[in-house]
């Protein structure tokens, strides 16, 4: 049966031309825009992970629950053990401290006068000594002049702060800010580098030191605000990241010990869970609309087709064929039709994709001014679902469409068959 509908099909390409056209470019889209979305979402929750959030967040009960004020008097004491520790209990994930803080940068004039201030908030990361936190969060691309710290008392500063504050390369600045004591704390640093991140909340005044730096400023030896862990086989993965957090607290967080660990998922930190669940159910999202879209063009092509086909499907009735018969063979050349389409549109729209995942679309100039932490080329990403997602609205749609423009068939009447033969 499949072979004499196949067979026809190959033979009538006035019924299956068009459809197939419709089938192809409808499924191409889809599975380019699901390997697009995947890239942007997938991009833009990595960015965030290796800038701020890490795919989990170790820090003190306390801490956690004032995390949007950076409460560095509930940091994590000890902290050379305990990154021994969740080495050793979780060897599959990368794990590094870090200290984030608010303060005041002085600049001085010749006579040791102040010239300019302005609030900064800084971040605290192992930049002396090591490329890894420069190249997990990709600092290499942000500097704009200048050096990464070398030796201590350098530090990072973005450039709309230089202009604003009237700063260069080389200028002493003087760090206020509150220890982990909750003194005031006073640290004197040499700008080294000039870095532009192209997001507004950030270039507007971050500056970025060695940890080693942060901790003798603030007076936190053997301590840090945070400690982050990245998946070492996987990108972030919400459920994984979920059972290990919920594992971890029931092991180590004590509810009357405000300084016992506490293990937050990215999902739980800053509003990301609405950014993570949204990635997660945007292909389910494109596939409706396909589907919809599809479906209603391919009625219409089906209505027309079947008026074509009202003489054709009137002699098969008028010799004795069934009219379920008759409707199951229309649906029958459908699925044919939504596979064929399929098969061809998954293989072009790969094609696309394969292309923008490895060369992408920069956009840094389009970016520049955003507030949202994302990449500035995007690329899209091929996974395992978009080598079968073009199949649910390719086939799905074909036979729906089929099925609606079939109807007809049940309303032919025998008793005029032969009257409209003879006309």
């Amino acid at each position: 049966m499949i072979r004499f509908l196949f067979k026809g099909l190959i033979r009538d390409k006035s019924r299956s031309l068009l459809p197939i056209i419709v089938v192809t470019v409808g499924v191409m889209m889809t599975v380019f825009l699901q390997a697009y979305m995947n890239g942007i979402f997938s991009d833009s929750i990595e960015s965030t992970a290796k800038f701020s959030s890490g795919h989990v967040k170790v820090m003190t009960s306390a801490y956690k629950n004032n995390l949007s004020q950076m409460p560095n008097d509930y940091a994590i004491t000890g902290v050379v053990d305990v990154l021994k520790m969740l080495r050793t209990d979780y060897p599959d994930m990368t794990w590094t401290d870090r200290i984030q803080f608010g303060g005041l940068l002085d600049a001085p004039d010749s006579s040791g006068n102040t010239r300019s201030q302005g609030n900064v908030m800084g971040m605290g990361l192992h930049l002396i000594g090591t490329n890894d936190e420069i190249n997990r969060m990709d600092l290499s691309s942000t500097l704009l002049s200048g050096n990464f710290p070398k030796k201590r008392g350098d530090i990072l500063v973005t450039d709309e702060l230089c202009r604003k504050m009237n700063l260069k390369i080389g200028d002493e600045v003087t760090l206020m800010s509150g220890s982990m004591y909750g003194d005031m704390a006073m640290y004197n640093f040499r700008i080294s580098g000039i870095i532009h991140f192209g997001t507004e909340t950030l270039d507007r005044g971050l500056v970025v030191a060695d940890i080693e730096d942060v901790r003798y400023a603030l007076d936190m030896e053997d301590a840090a605000g945070e400690i982050l862990g990245f998946f070492n086989d996987s990108p972030y993965d919400n459920k994984r990241a979920v059972a290990l957090s919920d594992a971890f607290n029931a092991k180590y967080t004590k509810t009357d010990d405000k300084f016992s660990l506490a293990m937050l998922p990215m999902s739980g930190v800053g509003g990301m869970d609405f950014l993570i669940a949204y990635s997660e159910n945007a292909q389910f999202i494109i596939i409706l609309i396909f589907v919809f879209a599809m479906s209603i063009v391919l009625w219409n092509a089906g209505l027309v087709g079947g008026l074509r086909r009202y003489g054709e499907f009137g002699l098969r009735l008028a010799i004795g064929e069934n009219k379920h018969e008759i409707y199951r063979s229309l649906i029958g050349e459908s699925l044919l039709v939504g596979l064929i389409g399929s098969v061809i549109g998954i293989v072009i729209g790969l094609f696309f994709s394969y292309l923008m995942q490895k060369y992408g679309i920069d956009t840094s100039g389009v970016m520049k001014n955003s507030q949202l932490m994302m990449p500035t080329i995007f690329r899209s990403q091929i996974n395992v679902t978009t080598y079968y997602i073009g199949f649910i609205p390719g086939v799905i749609s074909t036979v729906i469409g089929a099925a609606l423009a079939g109807i007809g068939i049940y309303k032919r009447q025998t008793a005029n068959l032969f009257k409209e033969l003879e006309n």
